[in-house]
């Protein structure tokens, strides 16, 4: 009798929360083209179901993700590097567009591919002890899965240079300082803090979650007249939406309210 190969990604429903979790721990979740495909089918799968109100990303084992699998890279470089990057980006296009917002729950290590997804997120909580290290430049090459997007957004043009170029490996508490995360909580407590915030946001207005996110994303790229337009353009959608006449109600009667994310 054969033991059957574990999937790399699991896919994990608690309610309206989502858990996408990567699976290869002996590889401390180092992300390899099966890996890259189940991820983008997974994302696929949320994108199309609206009873999806937070997604969270998070990594079996002692790791996040190291980065991607190099063993992909060694054969043939090229091709390996077009076979990840397809569907990761494909998957970073998607978690952009979600209504539902991204928490990445991080421990131990986030290199390479996985400090680029971990950028992806809106909200980052981090373990007490975990490594951070973009790490593309020490072997030679430059960043990939959104991480030139992402970076300068939320640390300035200067601060990323410094990031991408030197490969400095860099704690949890200076990730903190940099904004690369949100939040560093001790590790026993992180499981319970990335919950506590998932459903937090499952709870929230969803519809108003990702026009806020998209404004939000798309600023750097707008002039004001632009950015205006846009508001008000997204503030209608919500207007029109079943959550504003319920946060409405529940501000008179001074309740919270019970969204339902449509």
């Amino acid at each position: 009798m054969t033991a059957t190969t574990p999937p790399p990604l699991l896919l994990e429903r608690h309610g309206a929360i989502a858990t996408l979790r990567f699976n290869r721990p002996g590889a401390l979740n180092a992300i390899d083209v099966p890996m890259a495909t189940a991820l983008r089918a997974a994302v696929r799968s949320l994108a199309q179901d609206d009873s999806v109100r937070c997604v969270v990303l998070c990594g079996a084992g002692k790791g996040f993700m190291a980065g991607g699998d190099l063993a992909t890279l060694r054969a043939d470089p090229v091709q390996g590097a077009r076979d990840l990057l397809e569907p990761l980006n494909e998957t970073v296009a998607l978690l952009a567009q979600l209504n539902a917002p991204v928490i990445a729950q991080v421990h131990g290590v986030a290199a390479g591919a996985g400090l680029s997804l971990m950028l992806q997120a809106d909200f980052v909580l981090a373990a007490e002890g975990t490594r951070f290290n973009l790490a593309y430049i020490n072997l030679g090459t430059s960043c990939d899965v959104g991480a030139s997007w992402a970076l300068p957004r939320l640390v300035g043009l200067r601060r990323a240079l410094e990031i991408a170029m030197l490969g400095d490996t860099y704690s949890a508490s200076e990730a903190e300082r940099l904004g690369l995360v949100n939040r560093v909580v001790p590790a026993a407590e992180l499981d319970a803090a990335v919950q506590e915030l998932a459903q937090r946001l499952a709870g929230g207005p969803t519809l108003a979650y990702g026009h806020m996110r998209r404004l939000m994303r798309n600023a750097f790229d707008h002039d004001l007249p632009a950015q205006l337009a846009a508001e008000a353009e997204a503030f209608v959608a919500c207007a029109r939406s079943a959550d504003l006449p319920e946060g409405i109600a529940a501000f008179h009667a001074k309740r919270p309210a019970a969204f339902q994310g449509r």
